[in-house]
């Protein structure tokens, strides 16, 4: 991203190992983060949705099954997307209300398995971990009820402007920035009002994150890409 006044989480983490890690042993808890794998429902997956299989105006960019990401590492094996069923048809409803005003929406993550958000934990700086969920109580991504996502113009493909890239590490994800172009804004606030129309939380300090306002029905998952 161009200007030094912006600081992504790639830059902000000072360019990790290009590594994948989908197999790999998982990280052990930071000292301060307690372990709750007792608590993961791991044999759990008959509740998460394939997205794309609901509409293919559900346009993927995956960032985590790339490098191209604030950990710089590949996280997910394969650029897939679910959610909890309830959340995938909430959030179903809500992409009908933008294709009425011609756009679909782009989705950056779904559900993560836990292992990925404990490796997210460990490899962040302490000053920036506000932007990362803390493996202690586990993330709403976990439960395949959050999603990460933006608009894109259906008759073209072409994602909208917004403030700032995905998983910007700085005040221009937050849904207070006023200082981006018009267009921008304005986008982000079609986002939200649509998707806080249809059940979905917004996050303060990132325009892209919704949660699915029942998300504590459901419990935190460790289920790997490739056993869905």
């Amino acid at each position: 991203m161009a200007g030094s006044s912006r600081l992504n989480r790639r830059t902000a983490l000072g360019g990790l190992a290009l590594l994948p890690v989908w197999g790999c042993s998982q990280p052990a808890p930071p000292p301060d983060t307690p372990a709750i794998e007792a608590d993961l429902a791991a044999g759990e997956t008959h509740g998460l949705v394939d997205l794309v299989t609901l509409d293919p105006a559900f346009k993927l960019d995956i960032r985590y099954a790339t490098a191209n990401n604030f950990t710089g590492r590949i996280l997910y094996p394969q650029p897939r997307a679910f959610l909890r069923r309830e959340a995938a048809h909430a959030l179903l409803g809500a992409l009908g209300e933008l294709k009425a005003a011609g756009f679909g929406l782009l989705i950056f993550d779904g559900y993560r398995p836990f292992r990925i958000t404990r490796l997210m934990w460990d490899v962040t700086p302490r000053s920036k971990r506000n932007y990362v969920a803390n493996p202690k109580d586990g993330s709403r991504h976990n439960r395949g009820c959050a999603v990460d996502l933006s608009l894109y113009v259906l008759a073209t493909g072409k994602p909208v402007p917004m403030p700032s890239d995905f998983d910007d590490f700085s005040a221009r994800a937050h849904h207070d920035f006023m200082q981006a172009p018009a267009e921008a804004i304005a986008n982000r606030t079609l986002l939200r009002d649509t998707m806080q129309a249809h059940g979905f939380y917004a996050m303060g300090n990132e325009w892209w994150h919704y949660d699915f306002k029942d998300w504590k029905q459901f419990p935190l998952l460790d289920v790997a890409f490739g056993d869905l």
